[in-house]
């Protein structure tokens, strides 16, 4: 077993729980590890024998691209599209992270990571 990951994927996008959030839009970061059997790329250099990293990134743009009141909800959508879509992968963490988030306060970002 081996770990795959993709890591500071950067998206400006419509999320949020309040109105105003979702209509001026925010920076996201994602960050994803997925764990799977890679023996095959590992051994044979065989792009089947891993997850296609550009396929990785699609889909999880398109998550992204969809309006979302909460970055659990956005994490969770991550995990169930990747497992759906690579079967080879066992377990996936993910990482959301909204930049400079509307709090009263100085902070640099609200960050959820959720694991299956």
């Amino acid at each position: 077993m081996a770990f795959v990951a993709l890591e500071g994927m950067e998206f400006y996008a419509h999320h949020g729980y309040h109105e105003e959030e979702r209509k001026i839009g925010n920076k996201y970061s994602v960050d994803v590890k997925m764990e799977l059997n890679v023996d095959l790329a590992a051994k044979e250099d065989k792009l089947e024998g891993t997850v296609d990293y550009e396929k990785v990134y699609q889909l999880i743009s398109k998550v992204m691209s969809k309006e979302a009141a909460l970055l659990e909800y956005l994490a969770n959508q991550i995990i169930e599209l990747l497992i759906s879509k690579f079967p080879q992968v066992k377990k996936v963490w993910v990482k959301v992270s909204k930049y400079n988030p509307p709090i009263q306060g100085l902070c640099h970002r609200a960050v959820v990571e959720l694991y299956s």
